[in-house]
Formats: structure tokens, C-alpha cells, sequence
């Protein structure tokens, strides 16, 4: 894994207390910390999300390459998060780059059904509007502060997130305007 001083790790942090119910491993600004594909990954909790990306910023992440909203509905019991963190239906997922060192750091935040809602990383990143209106027209997860919270893709009268796994497959008619009659 990369070395965790590089990526704001916590190194100087005393030990966590496991009966306040924090991080458990290794963590960085203050998010737990987990590799994939040699990539370091944090998980912040939602209410720190905003808070954590800001603090990556701060150190150097200063582009945001990608930001997306996954519906995990269909994979109950996963597996792939840090101990401590909770599954729930939701995850938004940011990618950051720092141009001075080349390191790339991926941010994956768990987003409950009951309020699908993030703070927005415009103010921090005016990169991510539109990606923050793709990750909400289609999956259906808000962005607290965002400045344009309208739809990108799907037309404006479309009711609903076609993304989310309880949306039927296939079942949307095709309507071609005035197309040629059929020979």
C-alpha cells in the first residue's frame, strides 16, 4: 500500500478507543483507510464527508477527476468495507489527484436510503456540478448546497432515478418522431 504519511495518514494519533465506536485500522484525516488495485481508499462517514475532502484538498488533492453514486441494493453483506464502517444502499465515490505528487486518492462515503443526501463538493471543486447532477438525475442521491439541482440527462418531466435497482429494465418505449413509414 502506499506509504500512509504520503496520504495524510494519522500516524501520530494515539491508538482509537473501539468502545467509542471509531475506526478500528489505519486511518488518514481522520476517515478509515483501505487499498484497491494499489489505490489508497478512504471511507469518511457522510457527516464528514465535505469536511474530509477539504482536508485532502488542503494537502495537495487539487483536482477532482470523477465523482458517481452507486446503488449497492442488489449486493446485500458486501464485503469490501473497512471494519467499523456500515453498509447501506447508497455510496458516493470521488476520486482525487494531486499534480505535485501524481498520487490519486478514491473517497467512498456509505449514503442511507432514508436520507440520500450528501454535502456538495462544488464550493471546493466547481468541477464536480455536473457530475453531481448525473450521480443525482440517475441514481437519485442529493447534493446539500449544490447551485443547479436539475436534471442533466434524463428529460425534465422523467419521474424517478433509472440507475436505482428497483427501477424495471427495458420497459421504457421507444418514440421516434416523424419517422418514415415502414416499407
Amino acid at each position: 500500500m502506499t506509504d500512509p504519511a504520503a496520504v495524510g495518514a494519522d500516524t501520530d494519533a494515539a491508538a482509537p478507543d473501539e468502545t467509542a465506536g471509531g475506526p478500528t485500522g489505519p486511518t488518514a484525516w481522520g476517515a478509515p483507510v483501505t487499498e484497491s488495485f494499489g489505490q489508497v481508499v478512504l471511507h469518511p462517514p457522510v457527516d464528514r464527508w465535505f469536511e474530509t475532502v477539504a482536508a485532502c484538498r488542503d494537502d495537495g488533492y487539487v483536482m477532482a477527476i470523477d465523482l458517481t453514486a452507486v446503488d449497492y441494493s442488489a449486493h446485500p453483506g458486501r464485503t469490501d468495507l473497512p471494519e467499523g464502517v456500515g453498509a447501506e444502499r447508497f455510496e458516493v465515490v470521488a476520486s482525487l489527484l494531486s499534480h505535485a505528487t501524481g498520487g490519486r486518492l478514491r473517497l467512498r462515503t456509505q449514503v442511507p436510503e432514508s436520507n440520500p443526501e450528501v454535502a456538495s463538493l462544488f464550493d471546493l471543486y466547481p468541477g464536480t456540478e455536473a457530475m453531481e447532477r448525473e450521480a443525482w438525475d440517475l441514481v437519485g442521491v442529493a447534493f446539500s448546497g449544490h447551485p443547479d439541482h436539475t436534471r442533466i440527462l434524463m428529460p425534465e418531466d422523467w419521474e424517478g432515478h433509472p440507475l436505482r435497482r428497483d427501477v424495471s429494465m427495458g420497459r421504457i418505449p421507444v418514440q421516434f418522431r416523424d419517422a418514415p413509414p415502414a416499407r
